[in-house]
């Protein structure tokens, strides 16, 4: 199993016999280097989002096309997409699991909002996620854009992830002391690595309070598209 970091919140998790972007925005992110796009999207099987935020989804629809894989998310933003711009959607709801392929996909809660940019101002676009996926002996908690909420224990108790990427920056999500706290609070990662950070000034810029409030966890703190083997 192999993930590799795009920036910001997107990730490419090569797990079992798919190879998944999770909330890959790669045009327009200060952080993400535009010659490298070929190799960050190679084989893409399906695309998650966990919410319709322009620095999570501002992408999907092309690739979507470009890639003619589906887009796999909440129900309303899946079902709303699937009518009106005619690609392919897998729609599934929080507690929901589906299978793609080899690999089980859980939604779970996150705390959080998500709409749409129009004209008019933000448009609702279904409920805020995070994922459980499933393969290869592993289950990867991806977090989306949320804080710490107590249902985190229950899922350690229904899923056991053993790796973690938690949203960390701050200003819109919880921060690296939080992401450390929900950590150690709920859950028995052996790995976790952070994501929502660096990409703007307003945002943490160092993983280091995350790493000092993790001793016992191997915190993994990437660069722009590198990869970790498990």
């Amino acid at each position: 199993m192999k993930i590799t970091w795009l920036g910001h919140s997107g990730f490419r998790i090569e797990i079992a016999d798919q190879v998944l972007l999770v909330d890959p925005w790669l045009t327009g992110n200060p952080v993400f280097p535009e010659g490298r796009r070929a190799e960050a999207i190679a084989g893409a099987t399906h695309i998650l989002l966990s919410h319709g935020h322009g620095d999570h989804a501002g992408d999907a629809l092309a690739l979507s096309r470009e890639l003619d894989v589906p887009l796999v998310g909440i129900y309303d933003l899946m079902s709303h997409w699937e009518a009106s711009e005619g690609v392919a959607t897998i729609g599934f709801n929080k507690g929901g699991t589906v299978a793609l392929g080899a690999v089980a996909v859980t939604m779970v809660n996150a705390v959080h909002s998500s709409s749409l940019g129009s004209d008019a101002g933000p448009v609702y676009a279904g409920g805020e996620a995070g994922f459980m996926i499933a393969g290869e002996g592993h289950v990867i908690y991806f977090s989306g854009d949320t804080d710490v909420t107590a249902d985190m224990g229950l899922w350690a108790e229904l899923h056991a992830p053993d790796i973690g990427i938690l949203c960390a920056g701050g200003h819109f999500t919880m921060d690296m002391k939080r992401a450390a706290f929900a950590a150690r609070k709920f859950f028995d990662f052996k790995t976790v690595i952070p994501c929502h950070y660096k990409t703007f000034p307003l945002l943490e810029q160092s993983a280091a309070a995350l790493v000092e409030g993790l001793p016992d966890v191997e915190v993994k703190a990437l660069d722009v598209l590198d990869t970790v083997d498990f």
